[in-house]
């Protein structure tokens, strides 16, 4: 298949999908669901299938590694689908899914407007691959994480106050969404500790330098204990709500500083690239 139908055809599989569950789910958002149905899933995965490969293809292109925004935006929201996909197996998820989809259809074309140009350094490396694509993983799903909490901020504020609107409504209850949010936060915790473990162990190897305490690493670890801290509180006391919601925005946040923020010193106050 053409490097461009790649993106072009799981973005227009997501928008039919869209334009089907607002169609079909949203006008009646308070009536029981019947879950996803076969046509439905299938058409979804081969949507997940055929962007994977292209995701695959831009960032290795050839013997080469690229990566940018676009390919972290796009990566992102192909977790956030995949993520609910095997989740509707035992949950009723049709709301997140025509919440996600228009966004992760803009998303699978960003990388055809915005062809992804920085490599990073020792990107030849297996292992340096290895550790990127994990790290990647890990900030995807804590970004998600992030977003489902404020989702589920605002469906409890909206609940609390009697003016739940019908796109709200067609969520799933707030408990399924809640049990969510900790799979969400246990998965990209799994897979910081990996990244910060790998790092710390190979750091020669991967960057060709001892591990030095920058910012960087610094906010990883902070971000890290955040998220440690989190699942003790849930699993040892029962932490949720506001409490929760307070603790992935201040991890999530934390994360952001150490990767965002290194670009933003690096591009913007140093002038570097």
């Amino acid at each position: 298949m053409p490097s461009i139908l790649l993106h072009l055809v799981p973005a227009s599989l997501y928008a039919v999908l869209c334009v089907h569950f607002w169609r079909t789910r949203w006008p009646m958002a308070l009536a029981p669901s019947r879950g996803l149905r076969p046509w439905e899933r299938a058409l979804l995965l081969a949507g997940l299938i055929i962007q994977g490969a292209g995701l695959y293809q831009d960032v290795f292109p050839d013997s080469q590694m690229r990566f940018g925004f676009s390919s972290a935006l796009a990566l992102t929201l192909w977790i956030a689908l995949l993520f609910y996909w095997v989740e509707s197996w035992s949950a009723r998820l049709e709301g997140l899914h025509a919440v996600v989809l228009p966004v992760a259809a803009v998303c699978a074309l960003l990388p055809v407007a915005f062809p992804a140009q920085h490599e990073p350094v020792n990107a030849a490396s297996p292992a340096f691959r290895a550790h990127f694509l994990v790290a990647m993983l890990a900030y995807s799903l804590i970004t998600l994480a992030a977003l489902h909490a404020l989702l589920m901020a605002a469906a409890e504020r909206r609940l609390h106050k009697g003016r739940l609107s019908r796109a709200l409504a067609s969520l799933p209850p707030l408990l399924t969404m809640e049990a969510l949010l900790f799979r969400l936060i246990l998965g990209g915790f799994v897979l910081l500790t990996m990244t910060l473990v790998s790092g710390i162990l190979f750091s020669e190897a991967l960057f060709g330098k001892p591990l030095s305490f920058n910012h960087k690493t610094v906010f990883a670890l902070i971000s890290w204990a955040i998220f440690a801290a989190l699942l003790v509180g849930r699993y040892a006391y029962g932490w949720r709500g506001r409490t929760a919601l307070r603790w992935t925005l201040a991890g999530f946040i934390t994360l952001l500083l150490a990767y965002v923020g290194s670009r933003f010193v690096l591009e913007v106050i140093i002038g570097r690239g």
